[in-house]
């Protein structure tokens, strides 16, 4: 018993400051809500405007990357198709023979 006396020894005023904030809890907590509302919901616009902006911005990011992968592999195409022409005009030899 001890034990317990010496662990809840100077609880007395914690207990009382919690059953007094449990007391007046359920006035002040509305009358804060109704105050901050408008600063919350401030922060929700701003968040939601941040986001769609991020979101244009990433749309036109990716738009670009495709763009230049589209560039890149109508390039390497090119190339391969060009490297092939040139390739199959050796193996075959001029077409006619220079007498």
């Amino acid at each position: 018993m001890a034990f317990v006396e010496k662990m809840t020894k100077g609880w007395g005023p914690a207990i009382l400051v919690g059953a007094g904030v449990a007391l007046v809890a359920p006035v002040i907590l509305p009358l804060v809500g109704h105050l901050l509302r408008p600063v919350v919901k401030s922060a929700i616009k701003g968040g939601m405007i941040i986001s769609g902006k991020v979101r244009e911005m990433a749309a036109e990011a990716s738009e670009q990357i495709s763009d230049l992968v589209a560039e890149v592999r109508a390039e390497s195409s090119a190339k391969t198709l060009g490297a092939q022409a040139v390739g199959a005009g050796q193996k075959a030899g001029p077409s006619s023979p220079t007498t």
